[in-house]
């Protein structure tokens, strides 16, 4: 299934039916009286977030989305039923805006969530609502109320813990592969992931996170260059950044130092937000570096490039490493979600006194 995380729709809810003008007619009843029921309401449009969905593919080959008008009044006091509602089904963490102001209008980030994002026209109002002690017989009615109409633009950004960020051809497939369920096409060609891949990574029982492979970034990315900026806003709602680096390029001329700076420069050119978040360095394709230069090479490295967070040296091939890796990893999101808990006063008349 091909990945789209951008597409868009158009919405239309539906109108209110019109209300009706009858009169009474029954034997022995010479007058009696208005009974034009009011017309049901138009259709509502709405959106659910669904976690069994992971692309906006469907929206790409259907954009039109009509909700039912609803029925006119009829006479002897019935109203008019309600149209049928529709809801579109959508990923987790998708962005609805308006197509021609870009203005933000939701955001899908809880699973079975639904909203309401285009409302059904009122019915209008049968005679019946018109009569008064001096307007006994009114022939008053009015047309149900149009649906609202918009043009939205859903917009994508996976939900995931950690993201993969590097240069093409880095080992980010590789080693999604090697921590997690996640089964990405592998190849020794640049460009090989042209779309996001997501995997659960399992540390222990009942502890997991999830993490996103995003294809590889190359300078000028921020501007458009490559594959990589289509999926930047994908890294946007992570918790952690793995900024993996190949410390054994097929081209021996290639500076992997100047390579993994312009990365760091183009998170910075995207989102300011974006290049402030935690972001771990990983070291990999150690199995290619023969033993007793390892220690130098990296040494180097982070000398050279000038990092002093965390540096976890891997293989993502052998998977030497990457059990201390995920378990790291893990305890971050785990104090990250820690700290972002409000904090719980207690009741003191439920708090046992200290003796």
């Amino acid at each position: 299934m091909k990945f789209v995380d951008e597409a868009f729709i158009d919405v239309s809810a539906g109108d209110g039916g019109a209300g009706c003008v009858s009169f009474r007619h029954e034997k022995y009843k010479e007058f009696g009286g208005p009974n034009g029921g009011d017309g049901g309401r138009g259709g509502h449009v709405f959106a659910m977030a669904d976690s069994n969905l992971n692309t906006l593919v469907d929206f790409r080959f259907s954009r039109r989305h009509d909700a039912k008008r609803g029925e006119h009044g009829m006479g002897s006091d019935m109203f008019g039923a309600a149209g049928e509602d529709i809801t579109l089904k959508m990923p987790v963490g998708t962005i609805i805006s308006d197509a021609d102001t870009g203005e933000q209008l939701f955001e899908l980030l809880t699973p079975g969530e639904m909203i309401t994002i285009a409302k059904g026209g009122d019915g209008g109002f049968g005679n019946m609502r018109f009569k008064s002690a001096i307007n006994r017989a009114p022939r008053q009615k009015t047309p149900g109320w149009p649906g609202d109409k918009k043009t939205l633009k859903l917009e994508l950004k996976v939900l995931a813990d950690v993201g993969l960020l590097g240069m093409p051809n880095a080992g980010k497939s590789t080693l999604i592969t090697a921590i997690s369920n996640a089964r990405p096409r592998i190849a020794d060609y640049p460009f090989t992931t042209l779309h996001p891949n997501l995997g659960v990574v399992r540390v222990g029982p009942e502890q997991s996170f999830v993490v996103a492979d995003l294809p590889g970034l190359i300078e000028g990315a921020s501007e458009g260059a490559g594959l990589g900026h289509l999926f930047l806003r994908h890294l946007q709602r992570t918790r952690l950044l793995l900024h993996v680096v190949d410390l054994a390029p097929f081209d021996e001329a290639v500076d992997t130092v100047a390579q993994a700076k312009a990365i760091v420069n183009e998170l910075k050119k995207y989102d300011p937000e974006l290049y402030r978040k935690p972001r771990y360095l990983v070291l990999n394709k150690l199995d290619m570096v023969p033993a007793e230069q390892r220690a130098e090479v990296v040494h180097d490295f982070v000398k050279r490039f000038k990092y002093k967070g965390p540096v976890f040296e891997i293989s993502a091939l052998t998977r030497e490493g990457c059990e201390q890796l995920t378990r790291a990893v893990y305890q971050h999101i785990k104090a990250q979600q820690a700290a972002a808990l409000p904090a719980v006063e207690l009741d003191p008349r439920f708090v046992p006194e200290l003796q």
